[in-house]
């Protein structure tokens, strides 16, 4: 049983609406659609999409939330929001009246990011996301019916471009080139468009059919579309934490649904124990910033920047000690405190903080030509070395859609190394 009507919400969120107005926040029309449950642990396995292709990872992740759900060792968003045009928003049955009416107004809050941020400016076009991937949904759907083709076979380049995915354009998909363009590329050669993009390379110069780069097509202009949540997510969760207090605030709630709103904010965003909270560091960056520089300048901020420029351009001192930010490392079988907020540490903690976040931590693999029918990539060594497993297994995706050897330069133990991928999958380090 819940403690409202539809009636008291709507009207709850009427007021809402009219609060986000006169603060200047700037959305798309927002459509709420309330769920259960069980809903919303499809809704969180499918990424939000009301329609999304099949794949086993989707019942994968399904599966892992549910048990971990039924065994308290989770819970489920309050809510969920997508990026697009109307802007639409799951809230979970369950809630509490305050829980909603507090996720209505974090929900605003990402709105209003998604539609003024540059990176969904460029990566996205909010009024055909759905449409997107429905019509994604329906041709893979198609491929598996097709008994040329089948399960299977879907299902193995799925996985292929599942594990590349990020290995794209970081700064958005640019111009399609024409086909005079296309004309005068050297196969041999990667062409500037391309020299960023080995997901985008592969689907066009691998060897595979035509349905073969569909899937391959369709799974890169998803990740396109995935992009800037990645690389905005403690501001995009701050931005909506910090207008939902200030909203809430506004609306000078009833004593015993404000007592109940000071729990749930402080629920959101507390510092985790060993781990970044991006509620939290979004919040308070944000509410420093407004009181330092006014809304005028958070406002630009959220229009212009992503976490990791957020975080080297505002990420202070004074913030660092407020939030008892510090870097650990491990000796041996002890975890040591490695920096503190002093007078040099901060730096050191806001670089590092600032070079993991978004695609931060995702090795950017990049394709450098083709040698006698071996494709060379690379990897961009920043000083970290790719993890060994993990490079060798997804290096045998990159051959399959290849469709034959691989050479992939990068350095280990500072040294110049070639992992080499023969096409019966057989991987092996040389040196360069």
């Amino acid at each position: 049983m819940t403690d409202y009507t539809m009636s008291e919400l709507e009207g709850w969120n009427e007021r809402i609406e009219t609060l986000m107005h006169e603060a200047g926040l700037n959305c798309y029309e927002q459509q709420f659609e309330i769920c259960s449950y069980e809903d919303m642990l499809c809704y969180e396995a499918y990424v939000g999409m009301p329609s999304h292709y099949p794949h086993w990872s989707f019942g994968k992740a399904y599966e892992r939330k549910k048990t971990f759900y039924s065994y308290n060792l989770t819970g489920l968003p309050y809510e969920m929001v997508i990026n697009s045009d109307p802007c639409i928003a799951y809230l979970m049955r369950d809630n509490t009246l305050l829980l909603q009416i507090l996720t209505i107004a974090h929900v605003y809050g990402h709105n209003d990011f998604f539609k003024n941020n540059r990176l969904f400016k460029e990566n996205t076009r909010a009024e055909l996301t759905v449409e997107m991937f429905k019509s994604h949904a329906s041709r893979v759907r198609d491929y598996i019916a097709d008994p040329s083709i089948g399960p299977k076979k879907v299902e193995r380049i799925l996985d292929a471009a599942h594990a590349l995915r990020f290995q794209i354009r970081r700064q958005g998909e640019g111009k399609p080139p024409s086909r005079s363009e296309l004309a005068k590329e050297t196969p041999d050669v990667v062409p500037d468009r391309l020299k960023i993009d080995l997901l985008g390379f592969l689907s066009e110069r691998g060897k595979l059919t035509y349905w073969e780069k569909d899937l391959i097509n369709i799974v890169r202009e998803e990740s396109f579309y995935f992009l800037p949540q990645m690389e905005t997510k403690i501001m995009n969760e701050g931005w909506a934490s910090y207008w939902h207090y200030r909203l809430l605030n506004d609306l000078e709630l009833p004593q015993g649904l404000h007592f109940e709103f000071l729990q749930r904010h402080n629920l959101v965003v507390r510092p985790y124990q060993g781990q970044i909270n991006p509620y939290f560091i979004g919040f308070k960056m944000f509410e420093y910033l407004d009181k330092n520089h006014g809304q005028d300048k958070i406002f630009e901020i959220r229009a212009q920047e992503r976490d990791q420029s957020f975080l080297r351009r505002y990420l202070n001192r004074e913030l660092c000690e407020e939030m008892c930010l510090f870097n650990y490392k491990i000796r041996g079988a002890e975890i040591v405190v490695a920096e503190v907020a002093d007078e040099d540490g901060w730096k050191v903690i806001r670089d590092e903080l600032a070079n993991t976040v978004g695609l931060g931590m995702v090795p950017e693999i990049n394709p450098q030509g083709v040698e006698n029918g071996v494709l060379v990539i690379e990897h961009v060594y920043d000083g970290r070395e790719l993890e060994m497993n993990y490079a060798k297994e997804t290096l045998k995706y990159v051959a399959d859609l290849w469709g034959g050897k691989v050479d992939l330069k990068t350095k280990l133990n500072n040294k110049d190394k070639i992992i080499r991928c023969t096409e019966d999958k057989i991987v092996s380090v040389w040196d360069d």
